[in-house]
């Protein structure tokens, strides 16, 4: 499955040119997470996917949610589905631009997020710096874990609304119990906010991409 994307491109590109991969979150666009690229380095090169499917009001998803059904919450098929799909993006993007010497990044919000803790932690090697917001670790994506030296160099910047009432903020601190048991680095933020990102929130997101 190819993904639509948007990209900003830095004027050079070279082996060592970083590249954040974004993911938006359920009923957004590549547009979202996209109008970010003023504040972030301007050396990056950017690119900010479309989820595949549709959702109403001209939006797209990763995969369906059931909102009524908290044991099968995500449609867990599809979900897989999408993950393929991005890595094969990335990988393709990746290989098109030659960035063999360069850092992978990824941001995430919500359905966004939650992929994109499934593929940073199952595929470690490809990825370093790592924003999940108002998103959780969903177990049913993320396999075994055997390797945990593999996952060493990650860096996790993690933020959730202390009133987002799609995904409990009790869900989004499942991440901090998680990245802990596999000694991973992060830095794990709430803020006075619902289901999105606020001014502070923010703040903390450019200056975690910018050290």
């Amino acid at each position: 499955m190819n993904l639509d994307y948007i990209i900003r491109e830095p004027e050079n590109i070279t082996p060592n040119t970083p590249v954040l991969f974004m993911l938006h979150g359920y009923g957004s666009n590549e547009q979202d997470l996209f109008s970010f690229r003023e504040t972030l380095p301007q050396d990056w090169l950017i690119i900010s996917f479309r989820a595949p499917r549709d959702t109403q009001f001209e939006g797209y998803s990763w995969y369906d949610i059931d909102f009524d059904n908290p044991e099968n919450f995500i449609n867990v098929d599809q979900a897989n589905e999408s993950l393929r799909a991005v890595l094969e993006s990335v990988l393709e993007i990746i290989n098109r631009y030659g960035l063999t010497e360069g850092q992978a990044h990824l941001c995430g919000f919500s359905q966004g997020g939650i992929l994109c803790y499934a593929l940073a932690l199952q595929y470690p090697e490809l990825f370093n710096r790592v924003a999940c917001m108002s998103s959780y670790p969903e177990n049913k994506l993320l396999g075994n874990i055997k390797d945990k030296k593999k996952l060493e160099h990650l860096r996790f910047f993690i933020s959730h609304g202390t009133d987002d009432a799609v995904i409990p903020l009790e869900w989004g601190r499942k991440a901090a119990d998680l990245l802990y048991d596999l000694n991973c680095y992060f830095t794990f933020r709430e803020y006075m906010s619902g289901h999105g990102v606020n001014q502070k929130n923010y703040m903390d997101l450019m200056d975690f991409y910018s050290k």
